[in-house]
């Protein structure tokens, strides 16, 4: 059966509607005074000394863009490069600004130091994620066998599988991390573990193409193992991530981090611009392999780095 994307995209947003409800009738209860301290505001004389430098800075951007569109140096293909660079470029001078500004203590700078390792892996391990709605959809629909188990199965049903396994596993890896207390792993061995299990996700698909040829269709069931991997990748890495940024943030740069946080994976959709060019299915051995070895060597490394950047962290568990 098939739906229009009006019914699709309007449940999205009833159910973004709802959350909202949620939040503003219970935000009082359960936020308390969350969010209504400024930990570095900045001052009325800043303020506005600041806004006219915001609004020259947006009227010379345009002005910059308008030439570049008109004389042709602003093409599709170039502000593809360019926000693979800037992707790279902000999050360097957000951990440059951070770790030589007066307002950032010893401890800080220690933990910010910490903080970059975590930032490359998570880097790396969203630019694997992320493919799983462009290449590895793309592999669903031209490389894997859809009439399986005697059903037509949809490419697009693939694309359901990531947000399924996180509803049924995210509820188990928060009762394992409870349980287990304080023997649980570190925050970078939580990280190389995720990382390592993104890797394993892109091996898992030269397993087929290497027993049955590169030419025939795949068993869906390779395709589902991929993306349960790299979900359970993802329940070790991303909500310790976010807990991570918050806790190793300066506190005169904790809402800057916690964007610096998100800039990992735009910076890894950055990156992802500029490889996937390579896939092809001539190359598909090559891209999955170098890919998923990449991870699992950074992975390997972030592991063996664990108790060092433990160390850096100060006291942060």
């Amino acid at each position: 059966m098939r739906f229009s994307f009006h019914l699709g995209f309007g449940t999205a947003a009833a159910g973004m509607f709802a959350g909202l409800l949620v939040f503003l009738l219970t935000k009082k209860k359960n936020l308390g005074l969350a969010g209504t301290f400024v930990a570095n505001p900045l001052s009325s004389a800043g303020n506005t000394k600041q806004l006219p430098l915001i609004g020259l800075g947006v009227v010379v951007v345009a002005a910059v863009i308008a030439v570049a569109i008109a004389t042709g140096i602003l093409t599709f293909k170039t502000f593809i490069a360019l926000v693979g660079i800037l992707g790279i470029v902000i999050p360097i001078i957000y951990f440059v600004v951070m770790y030589r500004s007066p307002k950032t203590t010893v401890t800080e700078r220690s933990r910010i130091v910490a903080y970059i390792p975590l930032f490359i892996a998570s880097v790396m391990f969203w630019a694997i994620e992320e493919q799983g709605s462009t290449i590895l959809a793309n592999y669903a629909d031209k490389r894997t066998q859809l009439d399986f188990a005697g059903m037509h199965i949809s490419p697009a049903w693939f694309q359901s599988l990531n947000p399924l396994f996180i509803i049924v596993l995210a509820p188990i890896f928060a009762w394992l991390w409870v349980k287990l207390g304080d023997r649980q792993p570190t925050v970078p061995v939580k990280f190389s573990l995720g990382l390592l299990l993104a890797g394993l996700s892109f091996l898992v698909i030269l397993l087929p193409a290497y027993l049955g040829g590169s030419k025939s269709l795949v068993n869906p069931l390779w395709l589902v193992l991929s993306y349960l991997l790299v979900v359970l990748g993802e329940l070790c890495l991303s909500p310790v991530g976010l807990s991570a940024t918050t806790k190793l943030a300066p506190a005169a740069f904790s809402a800057q981090t916690m964007s610096l946080w998100f800039l990992s994976n735009a910076a890894a959709q950055a990156i992802n611009a500029q490889i996937v060019a390579f896939y092809t299915p001539d190359t598909e051995m090559s891209y999955f392999g170098a890919i998923g070895a990449a991870a699992l060597l950074l992975g390997a490394i972030l592991l063996l780095l664990a108790p060092k950047i433990q160390c850096y962290m100060k006291g942060v568990q």
